[in-house]
């Protein structure tokens, strides 16, 4: 397995799939009908494939919003020269609200402080109201309903009431429906009274597990994010939809072999020594670990890729190396590509696949990737 072109003296990196990208946009573009806006969701550096970069592959193939999570990630697309209409999702702190006015970025609201700080900013500013529907994350709650109406309505003319949104809590298991669908109730109560009030907010609930899942909850505008990177939100969602919607991931996360050494049987590896050999063995040591991103938890259990042959890891994975078995693996030597997350020949690690192993989800493993690591779109 060869090394891209333009990868030259990294000891690890990823590969963005352009591809993969593009393909992915349009499967989930054409779940979609003409009138709802589609939002890439890039939070947390575009979990994983890095914000800029991704924010602008998704501007060039047409996406409507760019949603990120905070003004930092907001205003660094900005100075990067994207011109799409920007969202915040999470929280903004009050004394940022006339940075977000001055760079044109809507921010999300769900606290009456927030109302209140609103009031006293002297630039234009667009704003989408948060609604807790059950979830009892963010968001204004029924009991809220009248009070933030009344709010609203006394805001001064600077401030725009764009959006009206909610998030689903359980939208991505196809098993349970009716979490969903009675969350998509005391949302219409909200879509109500809006519009008897006036108010034409743009209505969005949707992420990518009630894109996928509940077509009803698509509205004016879905927030996609895992799905635009070719990964299902979970298992059970992609065993309801795999066939008819066939995603592809465009990560894959690469090292290289930096040492080989024969190890006789009964000697002991990593850390603690907390793994015996049981034969003759011939080990490679590879220049990542946990500082990385591969987690402490897949040690002796996960495997890597070299040659199209999976190769286990053996002992503890260190902050900065990790030790794999290639007993078996003949051609394997120093400067081999070895891949972490991604297909090499008919073989595969996916995001998935480590998840699984580490007890949790696809999300912390790509979004925990170390953001200094090179992103190379290909």
């Amino acid at each position: 397995m060869e090394k891209h072109p333009e990868i030259n003296g990294l000891r690890t990196w990823i590969e963005i799939d352009r591809t993969a990208v593009a393909h992915n946009y349009k499967i989930l573009r054409g779940l979609l009908s003409p009138k709802t806006k589609f939002m890439a969701v890039v939070k947390s550096n575009a979990y994983g494939h890095s914000l800029v970069d991704f924010s602008k592959e998704m501007a060039v193939l047409g996406v409507d919003w760019i949603g990120v999570d905070s003004i930092v990630e907001a205003t660094s697309l900005r100075k990067a020269g994207i011109i799409l209409p920007i969202f915040v999702l999470g929280y903004t702190l009050p004394e940022r609200l006339e940075e977000a006015s001055s760079e044109h970025i809507s921010l999300s609201v769900s606290t009456f402080e927030t109302l209140e700080a609103l009031s006293k900013i002297k630039g234009d500013l667009s704003i989408h109201i948060k609604v807790d529907t059950g979830m009892h994350r963010q968001g204004f709650q029924t009991d809220d309903l009248e009070r933030v109406i009344s709010k609203l309505i006394s805001l001064p003319k600077n401030i725009t009431i764009e959006g009206l949104f909610t998030h689903f809590g359980a939208a991505k298991n196809p098993s349970m429906p009716s979490k969903t669908l009675v969350q998509i109730e005391s949302f219409e109560v909200w879509i109500k009274a809006f519009r008897e009030n006036n108010f034409t907010p743009i209505i969005h609930a949707a992420a990518s597990g009630g894109a996928l899942i509940f077509p009803q909850s698509h509205f004016d505008l879905v927030r996609l994010g895992i799905s635009t990177y070719g990964i299902w939100p979970s298992a059970q969602a992609k065993g309801f939809g795999e066939k008819d919607v066939p995603l592809q991931p465009v990560l894959s996360w690469k090292t290289i072999i930096g040492e080989v050494k024969d190890v006789k049987m009964g000697e002991s590896v990593g850390y603690d020594f907390t793994e015996i050999l049981t034969r003759d063995s011939r080990l490679a040591v590879c220049p990542v670990g946990y500082w990385h991103g591969l987690p402490r938890a897949v040690s002796s259990v996960g495997h890597l890729l070299v040659h199209g042959q999976r190769a286990r890891i053996v002992g503890r994975v260190s902050m900065d190396m990790v030790v794999i078995d290639v007993t078996n693996i003949f051609k394997a030597k120093v400067g081999d590509v070895v891949t972490i997350i991604g297909r090499d020949g008919k073989e595969e690690v996916s995001a998935e696949e480590i998840a699984i192993l580490s007890d949790t989800s696809a999300y912390e493993i790509l979004t925990r990737i170390n953001p200094l690591i090179k992103r190379v779109f290909v």
